[in-house]
């Protein structure tokens, strides 16, 4: 299979063509826009549908409509706009709907900037909306991953009817890499779940009925539950991570997405030293890998975290943490983007 030189936002959209999406829906913000552009061009070639909505509120309810209807469909956005989008979020996941959000991170809080971030960890991780939900999280780290875990998203959403959510920032979406990108398959082809619970207008069987609202006596109870222990099997089947040198390690860094890849340069330069260093990098940010955590911590004695936020998925690691090891955290928010010579700083000052 030919690499081709590819954008991270336009393998993002790509890979939603390859995963047999037709739909999306959306509105312009930076640093995301390449992916709407993209799909503006490509959708009409291929029979899909494009629309760029007055909103991302507008847009994430086409979106649900679509997802009601049985469709593969996505959205994307970044910051303020995702913040737009957290009701319908939350209508998506009540009413056991799959669906894409592609999240681009710019800085924040309020308006901020467009540099890169890791400052929306919590929001996503933590459902971002009302209500007793989560979502699907996963987070890329090279130009390969935001097209391929575009259509592990997709399937995701499918297997469990709940939205997903692709984390990537702003370094990802417009560096460019070389990436496997096979021929477009053909509508046809493309091996789609059944749907039988879509409102897709099928005579031929009983109808079907989507809601959120449930007002009866302990309905919302046992509905709750019910969600609770569909996300204890996402733990169970889909929890994803990946770790490199850490049968040997004295001190476990721990970080996701394209900072992974400066402390993993860190890690490398401190190995060239003599420091016995490993890394573990979180894939899926929900369902979270508490097990690596708990099990890689239990043998390996001190713990960093890296991360472009003021700690926040430093409460997740801690929380899943051997109560005998010493965890460290070094955070840059605010675009701030720690490079390889100040993680091997922090690892020598560890270790």
């Amino acid at each position: 299979m030919a690499l081709t030189l590819t954008k991270g936002n336009e393998a993002i959209a790509e890979g939603a063509i390859h995963a047999g999406c037709r739909f999306y829906f959306g509105y312009p913000i930076t640093p995301q826009n390449d992916i709407p552009e993209y799909l503006a061009r490509e959708m009409p070639k291929i029979g899909g549908t494009f629309i760029q909505a007055e909103s991302e509120i507008a847009s994430i309810n086409m979106v649900l409509g679509a997802a009601a209807a049985g469709a593969r469909v996505m959205t994307s956005s970044s910051g303020p706009g995702v913040s737009l989008m957290q009701e319908g979020i939350s209508y998506l996941a009540g009413s056991e709907l799959p669906a894409l959000v592609v999240y681009i991170s710019r800085i924040g809080p309020g308006l901020g900037g467009i540099a890169p971030t890791q400052g929306d960890y919590k929001q996503v991780t933590s459902g971002g909306g009302h209500g007793d939900y989560y979502t699907i999280v996963l987070a890329p780290a090279s130009v390969q991953e935001m097209f391929s875990l575009t259509i592990k998203a997709f399937e995701l959403a499918d297997k469990y009817r709940n939205p997903a959510l692709l984390l990537c920032d702003a370094i990802l979406g417009q560096m460019k890499e070389p990436v496997e990108i096979g021929p477009r398959p053909d509508f046809k082809d493309i091996s789609l779940p059944d749907k039988p619970w879509a409102l897709n207008g099928n005579a031929g069987r009983k109808s079907n009925l989507i809601k959120s609202l449930y007002l009866g006596d302990g309905e919302m109870e046992v509905q709750n539950w019910m969600l609770f222990d569909k996300y204890n099997k996402m733990k169970q089947e889909d929890t994803y991570f990946e770790t490199t040198d850490v049968d040997d390690a004295e001190l476990l860094v721990v970080a996701f997405g394209s900072c992974s890849r400066m402390a993993q340069t860190g890690i490398d330069m401190a190995r060239e030293q003599g420091m016995k260093v490993g890394m573990l990098r979180p894939i899926s940010l929900f369902p979270f890998p508490e097990k690596a955590v708990a099990e890689l911590s239990a043998r390996i004695p001190k713990v960093l975290v890296v991360e472009m936020n003021t700690g926040q998925m430093y409460k997740d690691v801690k929380v899943n943490l051997d109560r005998a090891a010493d965890i460290h955290l070094y955070a840059r928010p605010g675009g701030g983007l720690p490079t390889p010579d100040d993680v091997l700083e922090e690892i020598k000052k560890i270790y």
